[in-house]
């Protein structure tokens, strides 16, 4: 290993701006199984599979049906 490197020739990660970010999100138990079943018989991981529905829901605009009870 050298005690000494130069970077004056460098260039920036082209690809810099479409890396994945880690993130930390709660998933119900069955959800999160359901996705672990659906990686598994892909043979992908859970992770991309997740990444994947919501990559399409996001290039869909598709919005979530939610209805809130009156408190």
């Amino acid at each position: 290993m050298r005690t000494k490197y130069d970077f004056s020739d460098a260039q920036p990660n082209p690809y810099a701006k479409r890396l994945k970010r880690q993130i930390t999100i709660r998933l119900d138990a069955d959800i999160l199984a359901y996705f672990k079943k659906l990686a598994e018989d892909a043979e992908i991981p859970y992770q991309t599979l997740i990444n994947l529905y919501l990559r399409e829901c996001a290039q869909s605009r598709k919005k979530p049906a939610m209805k809130w009870k009156a408190a």
